[in-house]
């Protein structure tokens, strides 16, 4: 019992001489057998030396303990991922920018009878679901030519509507006005032989075929000359229909000339 505490000693010296020689191998600094050699036969060596030497080993390890090794980045481009650059998005969502004294404008129908249509010009959303201001029927948007300003902005109901509702609306167009279309659900059951004419004069090329849940989107204006470039339809059909009863929904984006106020 009497031994304990010098054996105590004894390990922990031999510990902590054998610890500082395989530190000092490890950074280089001095030979492990020759540090062993001091640390045997130095007369000087006591306990607290020896506690002082295990305190420097116990704050290298501490060091140690918090190295990590990181790799090195390696420069060869073939280990580098770069981001590719994302496409610029322009005024709608275009893909391109519209000339100068253009509008730049984007149109969704409805799909189904489940999501409403869209309708984007010059970055402003005219018509939407988020907006509250879509229904079944025709969507459809007034649009001053000369400065692309929003008029008025309505749905008819095609299928249990009034379609005098939606001639009192187009009627009374003035010169130059532009016509944004946009179907949902059911466009045409409610379509007289009036409202399919001045679809016409608006510069449509389809509306005299357009039936019952046909997709369509058209742009048109009062005036008009020729036939419409802006202007598309899906017919509902069963053998070729998108959803069940309905055909596939229609995008379609472009840039409209803007007139002059001498038109």
């Amino acid at each position: 019992m009497r031994l304990a505490g010098p054996l105590r000693v004894v390990v922990i010296v031999l510990t902590a001489g054998l610890t500082w020689i395989l530190v000092s191998i490890m950074l280089g600094t001095q030979s492990g057998f020759s540090r062993l050699q001091q640390l045997l036969s130095s007369p000087e060596n006591s306990p607290t030396l020896d506690f002082a030497h295990l305190h420097r080993l116990k704050s290298v390890h501490s060091i140690l303990d918090q190295i990590r090794v990181v790799p090195a980045r390696s420069n060869s481009g073939n280990n580098i991922r770069r981001r590719k650059p994302r496409p610029k998005k322009y005024k709608c969502g275009l893909p391109r920018a519209c000339p100068e004294h253009t509008l730049a404008f984007r149109i969704t129908s409805g799909a189904a009878n489940v999501i409403g249509p869209k309708i984007c010009l010059e970055d402003k959303m005219l018509m939407s679901s988020v907006k509250n201001n879509v229904g079944r029927g025709l969507n459809i948007a007034l649009v001053n030519g000369v400065n692309g300003d929003l008029i008025d902005a309505k749905y008819f109901d095609m299928w249990a509507g009034d379609v005098n509702e939606l001639l009192k609306f187009i009627r009374p167009l003035h010169e130059g006005t532009l016509v944004f279309v946009a179907s949902y659900d059911d466009p045409a059951t409610k379509m007289n032989e009036e409202t399919r004419k001045i679809f016409a004069e608006l510069g449509s090329r389809i509306v005299q075929e357009l039936a019952f849940r046909d997709s369509w989107v058209f742009v048109g204006a009062k005036g008009v000359q020729d036939k419409s470039p802006f202007e598309q339809h899906v017919k509902n059909s069963k053998s070729s229909n998108k959803y069940e009863g309905w055909p596939e929904a229609l995008e379609m984006e472009g840039c409209i000339p803007q007139r002059t106020a001498y038109d």
